[in-house]
């Protein structure tokens, strides 16, 4: 009976070691890949060749539980990021344009309310140019004015003071100032024309997408 019992044991603790190894056997991963020659490997470990050509991790039974691309080349990497930095800036753009379309549409619901705006700031420019070349005429004169002086004081052969001088110099500065404030303002003047151009027909076109009902805002 005693040897019968230990026996019994015997079976027991090898069925059950059996049954471990069995089932670590059917857990256990490999790695799977082809080298630079197409060849077919399979290891418990990875190796360089397959860091650099990708590789499968595969189960006992031989399925595929996850594929690893291949490792970027430092090259392939700076294009890579490059590329993705590039998307990004593709995606945030997409993103802003949807939110002015979708604030435009909603702060003018109509094309008068749009077109009377874009009047409105035309004229705040054309003001501005007015009101500016008005002040380049008047630093103009009194630069005009200085230049007479000192003119007259050296037809007569005095010397021109150096307060004069100064005030000259000075004053140049000031219509060099408002002679570049005006190019400015006529520049703007131009560039808010095409903007507003664009701005209306993405209106239209926006207004005519809700009509139909094809994705507009």
């Amino acid at each position: 009976m005693r040897t019968f019992l230990i026996v019994s044991t015997t079976l027991a603790l090898a069925a059950s070691v059996g049954a471990m190894a069995q089932q670590q056997q059917g857990s256990a991963v490999q790695y799977r890949w082809h080298d630079a020659k197409g060849l077919l490997h399979y290891s418990d470990s990875l190796s360089s060749d397959a860091m650099a050509n990708g590789y499968d991790i595969v189960n006992s039974r031989g399925l595929v539980v996850r594929h690893v691309e291949r490792q970027l080349t430092p090259e392939e990497r700076v294009i890579a990021q490059k590329k993705a930095a590039e998307e990004a800036a593709r995606k945030q753009a997409e993103d802003e344009q949807r939110r002015e379309d979708q604030q435009m549409v909603a702060a003018y619901p109509k094309e008068s309310d749009l077109v009377g705006m874009q009047k409105d700031e035309l004229s705040s420019i054309d003001q501005q140019i007015s009101t500016t070349r008005k002040s380049l005429a008047t630093q103009e004169q009194a630069l005009a004015d200085l230049l007479a002086r000192a003119g007259e004081l050296e037809r007569t052969k005095q010397p021109v003071p150096k307060f004069l001088s100064d005030r000259i110099a000075s004053q140049r500065g000031v219509v060099g100032s408002q002679r570049a404030l005006l190019e400015r303002l006529q520049q703007s003047y131009v560039n808010t024309q095409l903007r507003q151009e664009a701005q209306l027909n993405r209106y239209r076109a926006l207004k005519k997408q809700m009509a139909e009902g094809n994705g507009g805002y």
